[in-house]
């Protein structure tokens, strides 16, 4: 009985598991619209007779569902993102995505399939457990405001005294384990600067604002905040991912130009001097040349942070079964991930699950358009989340 037993059940499932996965990759629903997605899962978790499921918790289509334990003990919940991403799949695969311009690229129909197996293995031992588990299915993570936000204040960690959550990485060889020791993610800011100047004939400058030469300044000088204000060992990254102006005629000055870029932040008061000295630099430099600034700010998902106690204690769970070979603590990577709020509530831990292969061309990056996975992370995903459940439960 016990965790040998639903390692078993979890093998068993796997067939099932492959299918589940495939079908969701063949049938994607990008953030926010993830209704099929959505009535798939619940379809399956009232076939494994869970019948504790509340549908379109949050801002779209989250589900909440609960696997009651039958003696008394602390209740954990896990985690798994449904959305896919607005991308035209080039991955030859036999189970391709059906619908054009949409593609499970990021490896949510994984995560997906993977909660599902675990949610049979154990309803189906779920007089073994000493506590409880809830299943957070949530929709729109690769969207910002996101839903994982929009489902807490909507009670989904009502109850919950930890929660857990993973991500396959094809980064990572299939059938390794890393953990972070703090930051899982970096908090993921945007902005938009727009800088309104006087146009005119490109052979006399000295009669226009010329928004190219103030928007190359702005690009320059900001620069300067995270090699020169921020302390070196308190990361950030400022990138510029568009400068757009005129371009119509060789010989024209445009009346304005458009900046836009990202901020990726670690600690939160690093955070907020990056976004006033943005403001406070960029209206300064435009103003500077006869220009008007309008500039946006935008915050996205804070970091995952990591709680100290059940990270330690993570580690030492995922080095007992897995052992120190297929072990290892990752650094910390400046992409975005909204599992920050749930930990923002309660404490838990946020880790990755290898998913690479390079004999299958499972090693393009997340996003890309020939994104693969090695199904058998789904194995290993699904024997992390039973050993945290037989950590907190039995």
């Amino acid at each position: 009985m016990g965790y040998e037993k639903w390692i078993d059940d979890l093998k068993k499932n796997y067939d099932d598991t492959v299918q589940w996965r495939r079908h969701l990759h063949q049938y994607p629903e990008p953030s926010f619209e993830e209704k099929e997605t959505a009535r798939f899962i619940e379809n399956k978790l009232r076939e494994f007779e869970i019948e504790d499921i509340r549908t379109n918790v949050g801002n779209g289509y989250g589900l909440v569902a609960k696997i009651n334990g039958s003696k008394p003990g602390p209740t954990i919940a896990f985690r798994a993102d449904i959305d896919a991403l607005r991308l035209q799949e080039e991955a030859d695969v036999p189970f391709a995505s059906k619908n054009s311009g949409i593609m499970h690229a990021c490896g949510h129909d994984v995560h997906t399939a993977t909660l599902l197996s675990v949610a049979r293995v154990l309803q189906n031992n779920r007089d073994e457990l000493n506590g409880n588990l809830v299943l957070l299915f949530q929709n729109a993570e690769e969207c910002p405001p996101g839903g994982a936000e929009s489902m807490v204040k909507a009670g989904c960690l009502e109850g919950v005294d930890y929660v857990f959550g993973l991500h396959v990485m094809t980064d990572v060889e299939a059938g390794k384990i890393g953990y972070f020791s703090h930051y899982g993610s970096a908090c993921s800011d945007t902005f938009n600067i727009k800088i309104k100047g006087r146009g005119g004939h490109g052979a006399m400058p000295h009669m226009t604002i010329d928004p190219v030469l103030i928007g190359a300044n702005v690009v320059t000088q900001l620069q300067s905040l995270v090699s020169r204000y921020i302390d070196p060992l308190k990361p950030a990254v400022l990138t510029f991912a568009g400068f757009q102006a005129g371009g119509a005629a060789d010989n024209i000055i445009a009346d304005s130009a458009f900046l836009n870029g990202t901020v990726r932040t670690l600690n939160s008061e690093v955070r907020d001097f990056m976004e006033e000295q943005i403001r406070r630099m960029s209206d300064g430099i435009i103003n500077s040349f006869g220009g008007k600034a309008e500039i946006e700010y935008r915050r996205g998902y804070p970091s995952v942070e990591n709680t100290p106690k059940e990270t330690e204690r993570l580690k030492n769970m995922l080095l007992s079964k897995f052992g120190e070979s297929n072990v290892s603590e990752l650094t910390v990577t400046m992409g975005g991930e909204d599992f920050a709020y749930y930990l923002k509530q309660r404490p838990g831990a946020f880790f990755y699950v290898g998913a690479g292969n390079h004999k299958i061309n499972a090693d393009y990056p997340h996003h890309h358009p020939k994104f693969k996975v090695d199904e058998t992370s789904m194995i290993c995903s699904g024997e992390a989340f039973l050993a945290l459940a037989e950590d907190y439960l039995l």
